[in-house]
C-alpha cells in the first residue's frame, strides 16, 4: 500500500510533466508559433487545482500540520520554506491567468508575458519539488509513523472528494494527458 509521501512523489511526476509541457509551450511562444488559447487556459486550470488546490492543498492541510506535531518546526525550517515558495507560486499563476485572458482576447504580445511568468513557475516549481523529495519527505518519512501516514493518505482522499469534488483527480489527469499530446504535437 501507498504511503501518504508516495502519493505526494507521484503527484510530483505528474506535475513535472505538466512543467516540461509549459516550458514547450513557452518555447513555441518565443518562436511565434500558434499556441491556443485553450491550451494557456489547460495549463492553468491543472496548475491551479491539481497542483495548487489538491496538492498543495494537501501539504497545507495534512501533512504541515502532522509534521508539526511531529516536532518539525513551521517557521525557519524546511515547513516555512514550502510555505513561503508556495505563495510565490501562487503569485506567478496569477500573472500567468491575467496574460492567459489578455492572450485569449487576441493580443498576442500578452504571450511573452505569459512566457516569462510560465519560465518563473517553472524553475520555481523544480527546485521547490526537488526540496521535497530530497529534504522534506525523506525527513517526513523519518517522522511519521505507519498509523500517520494511514491517517494522512484518509485525509488525503478527503480533500479530493470534499474540495475538489469526486472524479476531479482524474479528469485532471485525463486534461494533463491531453494538453501533453497536444503541446508537442506542436513542435517542429
Amino acid at each position: 500500500m501507498k504511503t501518504a509521501i508516495d502519493i505526494l512523489r507521484d503527484e510530483h511526476k505528474a506535475i513535472l510533466g505538466m512543467l516540461d509541457a509549459t516550458e514547450e509551450a513557452a518555447r513555441q511562444m518565443q518562436q511565434q508559433k500558434d499556441v491556443a488559447p485553450e491550451i494557456l487556459s489547460g495549463l492553468l486550470e491543472f496548475f491551479q487545482v491539481f497542483a495548487d488546490r489538491c496538492h498543495h492543498g494537501k501539504e497545507e492541510d495534512c501533512l504541515f500540520p502532522q509534521l508539526e506535531k511531529r516536532g518539525m518546526p513551521r517557521d525557519g525550517g524546511p515547513i516555512g520554506v514550502m510555505l513561503y515558495e508556495h505563495d510565490q507560486g501562487r503569485a506567478l499563476i496569477r500573472k500567468m491567468a491575467e496574460a492567459s485572458e489578455i492572450f485569449a482576447a487576441g493580443r498576442k504580445e500578452a504571450g511573452l508575458q505569459w512566457t516569462e511568468a510560465a519560465l518563473s513557475y517553472t524553475a520555481l516549481l523544480r527546485s521547490h519539488i526537488a526540496k521535497e523529495n530530497d529534504v522534506l519527505f525523506v525527513l517526513a518519512d523519518r517522522l511519521l509513523s505507519g498509523s500517520d501516514q494511514a491517517n494522512l493518505v484518509d485525509a488525503f482522499e478527503s480533500i479530493e472528494i470534499n474540495n475538489l469534488g469526486a472524479g476531479t483527480h482524474e479528469r485532471l489527469h485525463r486534461l494533463m494527458d491531453k494538453l501533453y499530446v497536444e503541446i508537442f504535437s506542436g513542435r517542429k
